[in-house]
Formats: structure tokens, C-alpha cells, sequence
């Protein structure tokens, strides 16, 4: 009698927790979402808004006309075809991929390191990315290259600089968090010292205001090239491969002796996320130059949000990075209209007081 009695309390308890767990996994959808509308409602706002407004139904019936043909019948002004079009499309999507790829690789790179408050600029892959902006502008360097020579000089520079990363950090055939960490600081103020002397260097004070203007990021390069395809392709396959690889950075957050428990060589995967997050970030600064404070703000909005769970947290940080970048260059166009401010600029003033704001918590939590 005591077993029968018991059966149904057993089944009681399992029926509550997988109506917990759906639960759960309705608000996360809920929650994705709210922030897909919100990330479509400010692409819209973005493309729409500027010197020349245009009203979200002409944006929407423009971009319909190019992409399906409906509507078939031109009804708008050939200057607003071309805004929109040509110009601001272009750029919405570009800092839309930028924004995301620079919050997922800021997450997966605090797991990495195991630092709450590293991002991409940790491994000096930004400083790369400027020192070969820098050589492409002041010097002509690549300039065999055709339109493209500033990104390609900027991915190699970004690239060279991982590599010098990894090189110096794994010693003994480990690359540990702290080593990582500290090569990486190391490298970006030397590299950020090497940009500054090119810039000293040149004759050219509009080169060295362009490259100035690159440090503090531009998504003024933004147009239909193959350039921004590759952006848009890079971003969604790093934030697939790390969502799937969500259990892994979990693990790897919590420790290297919880990662070895669970199956998980630390220092292999570590060494595969170092070079998938150098590339990605590599592609992103040779598209939009060093835009700082992103890849460290939206990954703790996101874990506040859903929690430190990976799988989860990387889809919201993605949405958000999106949407938030694309609220700062809007700003960045629209405070000082007609002249342009570097993007850097707004996501520093956000993110400046973010990072204070956590560091007391911190400090707060640690007494």
C-alpha cells in the first residue's frame, strides 16, 4: 500500500516539473520574440531616419520592390529609392552583424578567460585590426589590393595579431586563461603603441584623421560588396557554432577541473575558441574599425536577463547587440547632423558608466 501510495506523488512531482520547465521555455520564447521586433522596429526606424527622412511604410515598400518586386509599381522618389537602397540599408545591416558578432564573441570570450569583464578588445585583435587600417591609409599599404585594401590590410593586421596571441600564450602546450589573458593585454598595448607611431610618422593630416576616426569605429564603409556578405556569413556561423557549443562554455566558465569532468579539454577547446573568436573579430574591426564597450555591456544584459546559461544567453546577447549598435550609429548620425560622429564614441558614453556600475557591484559582492 505505502508503494502504491507513493506512485502518484512521484508523478505529481515529475507532471510539476515539466510543466516548470515549459514554463520556462515559453517566456525564453516570448522573450525572443519581443526582441526580434524590437531589433526590426529599429532597423526600420535606422534606415528611415537621417538628414533625408523617409517614412517606415516607403522603407518597407523599397526594400520589398528590390528583394521580392512587390510592390511592382514605383510610387516613391528615385532620391529615397537610393537612401534607402544604396546607403542606409547597407549600413543598418552591417552594424545590425557587427553589434551581434562583437556580443557573442565578448561572451564566449569571458568564458573563456574566465573574466566578467573581458571583451574582444582583450586579445588585442582590435589593435591589429587599427595598426593595419593605419598602414593602409597613411601608407598606402596594399594598395594592389583595389576598394578593398583598408579591410584586407585590417583583417591581416587583426589576424597577425591573434597569431602573436597564441604564439606567446601557449607555452608548454597549454594555453591557460591567465596567460591568455595577459598576452593579450600585452600585445594590444603594443600594437595600439605601434598604430600611434604610424600616425606620428605621416606627413598626412587627413590620414591620420581617417585613421583616428577608424579607431573610435565608422560604419560609414557600409555598401553592397563582398565585404559585407562575408560579415553577415562570419556572424551567423560563430553564433551558431557557439549556441551549439553552449554546454562547453558553461563548463568551461565554471572551471578547467568541472570541464575535465565533463569531457571537455579545456586548453583544446580553448585553443579552438581563440581562433574562431580572432577571425570573427578580425572580420568585424576590418569592416567597422574598433568600436569598444559592446562586446563587455551586452553580454551581462543578457545573462541579467535569461541567465549565465550559453545556449540561451547567446541568441538575447545577439538581439540586443544588434539592436544597440544600431541605436548608437544612429545617434552617432543624428546628434551633430550633417557632421558624423565615430560610433566608438556613443557606445563609450553607454558603456563607461555600465562598466563603473559593475565594478562597484563586484567590489560590493566580494565584502
Amino acid at each position: 500500500m505505502k508503494t502504491s501510495a507513493a506512485v502518484p506523488v512521484v508523478v505529481a512531482e515529475h507532471d510539476h516539473d515539466d510543466l516548470g520547465a515549459s514554463s520556462r521555455r515559453r517566456r525564453y520564447l516570448l522573450l525572443l520574440a519581443a526582441l526580434v521586433a524590437a531589433f526590426l522596429g529599429t532597423a526600420i526606424t535606422a534606415v528611415g531616419m537621417g538628414a533625408v527622412s523617409v517614412p517606415p511604410a516607403t522603407v518597407l515598400d523599397i526594400v520589398g520592390h528590390h528583394l521580392i518586386g512587390s510592390p511592382a509599381e514605383v510610387t516613391w522618389r528615385p532620391s529615397h529609392d537610393a537612401i534607402v537602397w544604396r546607403v542606409r540599408l547597407p549600413r543598418v545591416l552591417l552594424g545590425a552583424a557587427v553589434g551581434a558578432g562583437l556580443a557573442v564573441t565578448g561572451m564566449a570570450l569571458q568564458a573563456m578567460v574566465r573574466n566578467m569583464l573581458a571583451d574582444p578588445y582583450l586579445l588585442g585583435v582590435n589593435s591589429g585590426g587599427s595598426t593595419g587600417a593605419a598602414a593602409a591609409i597613411l601608407f598606402g599599404f596594399g594598395i594592389g589590393w583595389g576598394e578593398h585594401a583598408l579591410q584586407i590590410a585590417a583583417f591581416l593586421g587583426a589576424l597577425a595579431a591573434s597569431l602573436l596571441v597564441f604564439v606567446i600564450a601557449r607555452t608548454a602546450g597549454r594555453i591557460t586563461s591567465t596567460r591568455l589573458l595577459m598576452t593579450g593585454v600585452a600585445v594590444g598595448y603594443a600594437l595600439y603603441a605601434l598604430t600611434s607611431f604610424l600616425i606620428f610618422a605621416s606627413d598626412s593630416a587627413e590620414g591620420s584623421r581617417s585613421v583616428l576616426f577608424w579607431l573610435l569605429g565608422t560604419l560609414a564603409l557600409a555598401h553592397w560588396s563582398a565585404p559585407l556578405v562575408v560579415v553577415l556569413v562570419t556572424v551567423a556561423l560563430v553564433t551558431a557554432l557557439l549556441t551549439l557549443w553552449g554546454r562547453r562554455l558553461d563548463a568551461l566558465a565554471i572551471g578547467d577541473e568541472t570541464a575535465h569532468t565533463l569531457g571537455v579539454s579545456p586548453t583544446r577547446f580553448r585553443l579552438v575558441l581563440l581562433i574562431l573568436v580572432s577571425l570573427a573579430v578580425g572580420v568585424l574591426v576590418a569592416a567597422s574599425g574598433s568600436i569598444g564597450f559592446v562586446g563587455l555591456v551586452i553580454p551581462h544584459l543578457a545573462r541579467r536577463v535569461v541567465g549565465a546559461t550559453h545556449r540561451r544567453a547567446l541568441p538575447v546577447a545577439a538581439l540586443m547587440g544588434a539592436t544597440f549598435l544600431l541605436w548608437a550609429d544612429l545617434a552617432a548620425r543624428m546628434v551633430l547632423s550633417p557632421q558624423e560622429l565615430p560610433i566608438g564614441i556613443i557606445t563609450a558614453l553607454v558603456g563607461a558608466p555600465f562598466l563603473l556600475i559593475l565594478v562597484r557591484r563586484m567590489h560590493a559582492g566580494s565584502e
